[in-house]
């Protein structure tokens, strides 16, 4: 979907009809489950993302993003932290979809911590 505002629009609008693979398909109906109804996942759920082709580290990953963004969702609310102007939110739409999310850093690399900058 990188760089696509149509499939992001699309899966936006429509998940299962979005013209995206069935494995990513199949992320998302995941993650709408872990969103919705949490305590109804079953070791089936994952076993299905893995027979679509995702490994145990990227369920990993889609969990803690799903987990992450439901976090700050709650923080925001609970501290009322404002949003984002529209023009805001279409800039940064606009960076992430040129982009993504900016690069990890490469294996064996030491963690970034106590507010060190980078180097």
């Amino acid at each position: 979907m990188l760089g696509s505002k149509e499939h992001v629009q699309a899966v936006l609008d429509d998940v299962k009809t979005a013209p995206i693979p069935e494995a990513e398909k199949a992320l998302f109906a995941f993650v709408d489950q872990l969103n919705d109804a949490p305590g109804d996942l079953r070791r089936e759920d994952v076993e299905r993302l893995k027979a679509a082709g995702w490994s145990d580290e990227a369920v990993y990953d889609a969990v803690s993003v799903c987990a992450l963004f439901n976090f700050y969702n709650r923080w925001i609310d609970g501290t009322g932290v404002q949003g984002l102007s529209p023009a805001m939110y279409e800039r940064s739409g606009k960076r992430m979809a040129a982009g993504g999310y900016p690069p990890t850093p490469p294996p064996g690399s030491p963690p970034r911590s106590g507010g060190e900058p980078e180097r």
